[in-house]
């Protein structure tokens, strides 16, 4: 069966809830209440700026009426985002939200103008913030001072062929244990909460390694860690810039998780710093894992049990919750289109066969790297991408003239461009192997000397582009990637070898819930799981 989604407005992935739908604390809604009701009148001077009263508005411009649509977005974002690039697919259009505007770039050449504007003009790091809200919900320390994205960038990939024996025996160990399937009966099982559980276990297995990436209560830290940012941000976004410092504390549960967090995973790093301090940097037996590679760069008081600590917890959060929305849509895209799985099953079958399980092999998975990218590409986390701040003094100037002054924020309509027929023909339909296709096709009728400098070689799950943008494009390009894809496509193939998977109901995929920017798919939304016969 094929998904054929006309339209954002009309997809079934896309079910609207109530922003405060989540929110079961009597006390948060209360207080709430009273304060919205305080700054209610200061809303106005936040929607006007002279300036920007040239750029469209997609929804309303009054003071009142723009607040509606501020309320609205949360529940119908993708419709309102895409509605804008239906009417401006290469230029700027505004959003209401509820303190601000928000500006979307729409278009390869504005896109790639954004892409490659530097830190100090327009701001990646004070984008991350305000989407998170990071100085609450991680910390300042964390948020000011991002050094373990270097590591990450750097130490964590160079050393992915090293460390991917490890990886893959969690794999297999985390899906048996997890899932805790016997003989051939088929069991149900709630797709996200299962697939965190196994996205922390196998990513810990190179942040921390054996013993810990296994304890129960070091990986429900992590995971509760995650959900408790994002769910946090949210609820911080709701109150106007100037109370979130005062209300921040009461909401995120930080300080709890960073307390558990160093009690459990405190010994480790404390015996870790005093093997250095006795027998150097490079003793013997030194693990190869993120808390060494965070150990090699981390200077002065950044090289205490604490500090280190919540780098793990933070990098934690990012490693769970993108690998683990993304693997789980792709199960909801496997179990909707089972046609894929006797395909990928015999690519990995075969390449296994030839080359064994190795981080290599996964580069002849090319169905299955096709599979994921095209899940990625129709399942994005939000209708928008690469959330940015203006810092420059000047503002920042677009090629097309358009300049947005200092303090504004700005993104991508990454949803939409997914969708566009300009970018993808027949972009509203799910096409698992879109990408391993074109490239067999090229392949086909070119001369093989010429291959390697066309961009259809380009069109693998790591790589970036104005038109696929999951890991975001240009200079500030999601450092995590070339992890992200090696697990995931490893999951993957694992999965499609050992185990059969269906829908729970055939021919039907759970909508996913949608806050504002924010989709995530259905929490409870099950999967039938069988150990293959």
């Amino acid at each position: 069966m094929t998904l054929d989604r006309t339209s954002v407005a009309k997809a079934p992935v896309s079910r609207p809830t109530s922003p405060l739908s989540t929110m079961d604390d009597l006390k948060f809604l209360v207080l709430y209440g009273v304060l919205s009701g305080a700054v209610f009148a200061a809303l106005h001077k936040a929607f006007r700026d002279p300036k920007l009263d040239d750029i469209p508005i997609s929804g309303s411009s009054g003071f009142l009426a723009s607040y509606w649509d501020a309320w609205t977005f949360f529940h119908h974002a993708p419709e309102l985002i895409q509605r804008g690039y239906d009417q401006h697919p290469e230029g700027i259009f505004r959003v209401a939200r509820l303190f601000r505007w928000e500006y979307v770039v729409c278009g390869p050449k504005l896109i790639k103008d954004l892409a490659s504007a530097p830190e100090h003009v327009v701001s990646f790091r004070k984008g991350i913030e305000e989407s998170i809200q990071g100085k609450h919900t991680i910390g300042h320390d964390l948020s000011d001072n991002p050094y373990h994205v270097h590591a990450i960038r750097t130490s964590l990939t160079r050393n992915l062929h090293a460390c991917f024996p490890d990886v893959r025996d969690e794999i297999v160990c985390a899906f048996n244990d997890i899932l805790q399937l016997q003989g051939s009966e088929w069991k149900s099982l709630p797709v996200l909460p299962t697939i965190m559980a196994i996205v922390a276990r196998v990513s810990n297995r190179l942040f921390v390694g054996l013993p810990l990436c296994r304890d129960r209560a070091y990986l429900q830290n992590n995971v509760e860690y995650t959900i408790d940012v994002i769910r946090s941000a949210n609820r911080i976004l709701l109150f106007p810039p100037f109370l979130r410092p005062i209300v921040g504390p009461f909401i995120s549960s930080k300080n709890k998780s960073n307390a558990r967090a160093l009690k459990i995973l405190g010994p480790l790093i404390e015996e870790r710093l005093s093997k250095e301090r006795e027998l150097g940097p490079d003793w013997p037996g030194k693990p190869n894992d993120l808390i060494s590679w965070f150990l090699e760069i981390a200077v002065g008081e950044q090289r205490e049990v604490l500090p280190l600590t919540l780098r793990i917890l933070s990098t934690n959060m990012a490693a769970i919750h993108t690998s683990s929305m993304a693997f789980t849509q792709a199960l909801f895209d496997l179990t909707t289109h089972p046609e894929y799985l006797l395909p990928m099953r015999e690519e990995a079958e075969r390449v296994v066969a030839e080359e064994g399980w190795t981080k290599a092999a996964l580069n002849n998975m090319v169905k299955i790297d096709s599979f994921l990218r095209e899940s990625q590409r129709m399942n994005n986390n939000g209708p928008l991408g690469m959330v940015r701040k203006v810092v420059a003094r000047d503002g920042f100037r677009f090629s097309d003239g358009t300049v947005l002054p200092q303090d504004t924020y700005l993104c991508v309509a990454a949803r939409p461009t997914h969708y566009d027929e300009a970018n993808y023909e027949n972009a509203a339909t799910f096409d698992g192997f879109r990408f391993s296709r074109e490239r067999a096709e090229y392949m086909a009728h070119h001369d093989p000397d010429d291959r390697l400098n066309q961009d259809i070689f380009k069109r693998h799950m790591i790589n970036t582009a104005v038109d696929h943008l999951p890991f975001g494009t240009g200079k500030h390009v999601c450092p995590g990637r070339f992890f992200a894809a090696t697990e995931l496509k490893a999951m993957m193939a694992h999965l499609v070898i050992a185990y059969d998977v269906k829908a729970e109901v055939e021919g039907v995929r759970a909508p996913d819930n949608v806050f504002g920017t924010r989709i995530t798919p259905n929490p409870t939304a099950k999967v039938r799981f069988r150990k293959r016969q």
